[in-house]
Order: C-alpha cells, then sequence, then structure tokens
C-alpha cells in the first residue's frame, strides 16, 4: 500500500484539522511534539504521511501530486486557482471575503467609476470587478495590514477577509460588499482520486459523517 500524504497550512488551521481527523482514527504522534524539526510526519500504521506548509502552497503541493490531499482556506483555493478537486467544507474557520471602505465610497461601487483596490488577493479581486461587477478598477497588491490603504489614501476600498469587523470598525471602515463566504475546505489531486479512490471516499465519507 502506498502513502497518502496530507498538506496542511500552518497554524490554527492545521491544529483544528489534525483534532477532526482524530475523531475519525487518524492520529499522528509526531506531530505532536512541539520541539520536532521534522518536515514530514508519518504514521506507518495506516500508511499516512503529513507535512505542514504556507497555505499559498497547499494548493500548488496538490496539483502536482506531492500531497494527495490538502486543507486550506476556500479564499486560497480561489487565489490560487490551481487544478485540484475540492471535496468537503469542513466548516471550521469561518469568515468572509468582501469589499470593504469608508461610507463614501459605496458611491464610487454604485456607479461603476474607475477605483484603486488595495488587496492582498490580486486575482479574487480582480475576478469580482471584472467578471462580476463589470466595473474597470486598478488593483494595488499589498502584504501588510490593508486597512492601511484607504485611511492613507493609497486606494478608495480594499478586498479582504472579514472575521468579526471589527478592525475595520475601529479605522472607520465598513463592509461595503459582501464577495463570498470563507471555510476551510478539503482538497483532493486528480490523479490520486482516480488511483486512491477507495481510500480517499472513506476519509470524505468519515469526515462528512461527522461534520
Amino acid at each position: 500500500m502506498r502513502y497518502l500524504t496530507f498538506a496542511l497550512a500552518k497554524g490554527r488551521l492545521a491544529k483544528t484539522t489534525l483534532a477532526m481527523l482524530e475523531q475519525i482514527g487518524i492520529t499522528c504522534e509526531e506531530m505532536k511534539d512541539k520541539d520536532s524539526r521534522k518536515l514530514i510526519f508519518v504514521n506507518e500504521e495506516l500508511k499516512l504521511k503529513f507535512f505542514l506548509a504556507k497555505a499559498p502552497d497547499v494548493p500548488t503541493y496538490v496539483e502536482y501530486g506531492a500531497a494527495d490531499i490538502g486543507v486550506v482556506g476556500k479564499d486560497t483555493i480561489l487565489e490560487e486557482g490551481r487544478k485540484l478537486f475540492e471535496v468537503l467544507d469542513l466548516g471550521f474557520g469561518k469568515c468572509r471575503m468582501c469589499v470593504a471602505g469608508p461610507k463614501s465610497a459605496n458611491e464610487l461601487l454604485q456607479h461603476h467609476e474607475l477605483i484603486r483596490v488595495a488587496t492582498k488577493y490580486p486575482n479574487i479581486a480582480k475576478d469580482y470587478f471584472y467578471n462580476k461587477k463589470h466595473q474597470t478598477v486598478e488593483i494595488i497588491k499589498l502584504n501588510g495590514s490593508i486597512e492601511l490603504a484607504p485611511i492613507v489614501g493609497l486606494s478608495e476600498v480594499i478586498v479582504d477577509i472579514v472575521e468579526t469587523g471589527s478592525t475595520l470598525r475601529e479605522n472607520g471602515l465598513d463592509v461595503l460588499e459582501e464577495i463570498c463566504p470563507l471555510s476551510a475546505r478539503m482538497v483532493v489531486n486528480q490523479v490520486s482520486m482516480k488511483m486512491e479512490n477507495e481510500r480517499i471516499t472513506k476519509l470524505i465519507t468519515d469526515l462528512r459523517s461527522l461534520l
């Protein structure tokens, strides 16, 4: 039997995923060692391998077959646009992708004016404004605190993940439009889905009954 390999997005997402997998009998003791310098963790008995990766890299590992299965946020899946199967909404890490800005920017969105949009997610922003709203915008890619952009006049609005909206409110910004709901998703390599159909389908079924 070959190993099934999981790529998990580092941090809270990986912790929650592992706790969920434990409930269906899939454990990886090695990963609990906080001091471990290992990059790949193995469960010999179940023929499973796990590794942690930065979220944007998870879909890449899965598309190219370096991982059979990945767990990552829907935002990353949309932004990376990789060829893979999205098989399960795991229901945690819930938040929303939104267009936000000062209330005054609402007018600009209604009248389809040429505006600047700051975001960590240029592909999601482009798809939303060009394909859904049919509004021409200039997209500015940022890596840090996106909320800063409209405050200092870099952009009229931002496209960002919103959990509670308190950071926005504290900075005088509002959610102006909702793009889509987000949560953690399980993705599967297209070839693995055919080759390891039985094992992967069982895993999906077990997780689905848990949810």
